[in-house]
């Protein structure tokens, strides 16, 4: 009795008034879904089953009303009643918000198949760079500047070419993105609500198909912290070498250390791309000496290039850790004069892949090689082969003074198609070894976000078609853009084994410092297997730990073995190593002395008795251009390379320390855990001098941003 009384309540109650809005909303999805069906055409009276043709709701509907089943019945009521006054809430309700999608659906009946993947709605909203959060404001703290430097930064960085997302953001006008980002509530609603300017960009599909159209009125999420909409890139599908931290290293059981050298800055361009786009970097994404080497430092170089490299080592307490002490080793490289660079032939090996049909891929490589190009002398020569699906040919080797040619084939290039790296590396090969120039630099130039996935596409398989091809003469740069598909871990390997270096281009202003200032040390070798080896001196140092260089580790045997392939140092390029030490007797030791083993080694330090006020041996090991084998170079660090503070160092080794601790910080570094961003920052504009092109206030402000999102 008491049910029926509430089911005829029930019955007699009135369901909630529609607004205007949502009814419009409504009817936009029905339209859709009408025209998503295909119903726009004639459609054919019945089909071939017989029955008539019916919606899904009807198709459930009328068996349930229908006399031979529940018609009359209280359970037709209780069943069916309260399922449709959920529908009518969801389909009525003012939180609900509402794509609308005629215009994609118009670009792509009016352009047909897009010759770019097809990209979710979730997916573009998420390739929109992301809003930087609000710090909270704090006396002297770097967070309440970090805001208003994000956007000065990406507004200096990042030219409208190269903005992620630049094509999804334009179809929202000013005051749409305003109510976006400013209301506190609603955030969702006004995405709904806000009316579109310009048309969506083709090949972009809805992910949920109006097919299933109650997918599309779900209700709204809870809108994030402090009211904003979150843009965020999907990570999962960026791929970073996954390399564990340096450990500490006791002096007595390990006493050298050997690595090869790395002249990458792939890693600064992404963090940098990161933070400027409102999310902290992934931690695997961030390798410190790429971040410190990123930097242009004026350290001493060589006189001739009868030695090509000259070393300094300054050693200095350390900012972070009072117990212990940093041992800065600097390495210049000897600056060829651009009238005596050797000739150049380059191949331009571009992915025109459907992935890199994005405003920061195709786009922004296309003007970054028009760059290049404007850099190189009359007499180089360029080709340019190009790969998706198959590899093609677009322009054999040609002449620079032909240069109108040579940029009309870059012109032309269009996005499409699979990714078939490989088939593409082996043809750009062949045209390096058509063109060969003997005694110049011979030298694949590989641009792409990374996406290899078809034909051999396994780390290995692309290492051993290096292997082979280095061989010949014929080096690799690689050049990484945009972001969601980014192979960070391939670039590496591809470059590392291609005697090569790799870049990652995120702005036209990077594209410049890269192929054009820094052109000489991108192009023109001038080392080949270089590898530095440090042995520590036990009866001064007690441990040591090596900043960064976790994917360049080498075996102490492979010093010495020529057969072991290493990294390239270009002309004029410098590189910093840094130990954090520990000396004998501090009470930062962390590892016990061994209780056996003492007696041992007692003759051999009387022996070198001599060596006794030395802390450390610097070695390093290259080979000329075009010789198999090395030649060695050596220094031997004393009490004569310190400093008794920070201060008293040289202004670049200190910008190059505060670079060090904020690479470690950003990988979550235990070391500097209470090392805070403020004084990271301290030091860097304490030392930053004249500072020609800008990149150390752009440092500065990075900071300021991760000390604004790391208190979200």
């Amino acid at each position: 009795m008491t049910v029926d009384k509430e089911l005829e309540k029930l019955s007699h109650s009135t369901p909630p008034a529609a607004t205007p809005e949502a009814r419009a909303r409504a009817l936009a999805a029905a339209m859709q879904a009408f025209d998503t069906a295909g119903n726009n055409a004639l459609a054919p009276q019945g089909n071939a089953k017989g029955w008539r043709q019916s919606s899904i709701i009807n198709w459930i509907w009328s068996p349930a009303m229908n006399k031979k089943f529940l018609a009359g019945s209280a359970l037709a009521t209780l069943l069916v009643i309260p399922a449709a006054g959920y529908l009518a809430i969801e389909l009525t309700g003012n939180g609900s918000p509402i794509v609308e999608q005629k215009e994609i659906a118009g670009n792509l009946s009016q352009g047909g198949a897009s010759k770019q993947p097809v990209a979710t709605a979730d997916q573009s909203v998420k390739a929109a760079p992301q809003l930087p959060p609000q710090a909270p404001a704090e006396n002297g703290s770097l967070a309440e500047q970090s805001v208003a430097d994000a956007q000065a930064l990406q507004d200096k960085e990042t030219p409208a070419l190269a903005k992620p997302g630049a094509a999804r953001i334009s179809e929202f006008d000013a005051n749409d993105i305003a109510t976006l980002t400013n209301k506190s509530e609603g955030s969702a609603t006004a995405l709904g609500a806000a009316k579109r300017t310009a048309p969506a960009a083709p090949g972009i599909v809805p992910q949920r198909q109006l097919a299933e159209p109650m997918a599309a009125i779900a209700p709204s999420p809870a809108p994030p912290a402090e009211g904003r909409v979150q843009m965020q890139l999907d990570p999962n599908r960026e791929r970073f070498a996954n390399a564990a931290a340096n450990p500490i290293k006791s002096v007595a059981t390990d006493p050298v250390s050997t690595f090869s050298a790395d002249v990458d800055s792939a890693s600064y361009a992404f963090v940098r791309r990161s933070l400027t786009g409102g999310a902290m970097p992934d931690p695997q994404s961030v390798r410190v000496e790429e971040m410190i080497n990123y930097f242009p430092y004026d350290w001493p170089g060589p006189d001739n290039a009868a030695q090509p490299f000259k070393a300094t080592v300054t050693v200095m307490p350390t900012p972070w850790n009072h117990d212990t002490e940093l041992m800065h080793v600097a390495i210049k490289g000897y600056d060829i004069a651009p009238a005596t660079a050797p000739h150049a032939n380059l191949v331009f090996l571009i992915d025109v892949s459907g992935s890199m049909d994005e405003p920061d891929k195709l786009p922004l490589l296309k003007s970054a090689f028009r760059l290049l190009v404007n850099r190189l002398k009359a007499d180089d020569t360029v080709s340019i082969v190009t790969y998706a699906g198959n590899a093609g040919t677009v322009l054999s080797p040609t002449r620079v003074a032909e240069k109108s040619k040579i940029l009309s084939a870059i012109d032309k290039l269009e996005p499409g198609g699979s990714t078939g790296g490989a088939e593409g590396i082996e043809a750009a090969y062949d045209l390096a070894k058509q063109a060969f120039v003997k005694d110049g630099v011979n030298r694949v130039m590989l641009a792409t976000d990374g996406d290899f996935n078809v034909g051999p596409s396994s780390d290995e398989d692309l290492k051993r078609i290096i292997e082979e091809r280095r061989r010949d003469g014929i080096f690799l740069t690689v050049l990484g853009f945009g972001r969601g598909n980014l192979n960070d871990s391939l670039m590496q390997t591809l470059a590392q084994n291609g005697n090569g270096s790799a870049a990652y281009i995120d702005t036209l202003a990077e594209a410049q410092k890269t192929l054009v200032e820094e052109a000489g040390s991108t192009l023109f070798p001038i080392a080949s297997d270089v590898k530095f080896q440090v042995e520590f001196n036990p009866e001064r140092i007690a441990e040591y730990r090596l900043i960064g260089y976790e994917t360049r580790a080498l075996k102490r045997e492979d010093f010495n073995n020529d057969r072991v392939d290493a990294g390239d140092i270009g002309s004029g390029h410098s590189v910093t190593a840094i130990y954090e030490i520990t000396p004998k007797g501090s009470p930062a030791v962390m590892n016990d002395d061994l209780r056996y083993g003492a007696a041992d080694r007692a003759p051999a330090a009387a022996a070198d008795s001599t060596h006794q006020g030395e802390l450390a041996f610097v070695k390093m090991r290259y080979k000329r251009p075009g010789e198999d084998k090395s030649a060695l170079i050596t220094t031997p660090v004393n009490d004569g390379n310190a400093v008794a503070t920070i201060d008293a160092a040289p202004q670049d080794v200190r910008f190059s320390v505060a670079v060090a601790a904020f690479g470690q910080k950003l990988s979550r570094i235990a070391a500097v855990d209470s090392y805070s961003y403020q004084a990271i920052a301290d030091i860097a504009a304490a030392s930053r001098g004249t500072d020609t092109f800008g990149y150390r206030s752009d440092f500065l402000s990075l900071v300021r941003l991760a000390d604004g999102l790391s208190q979200r």
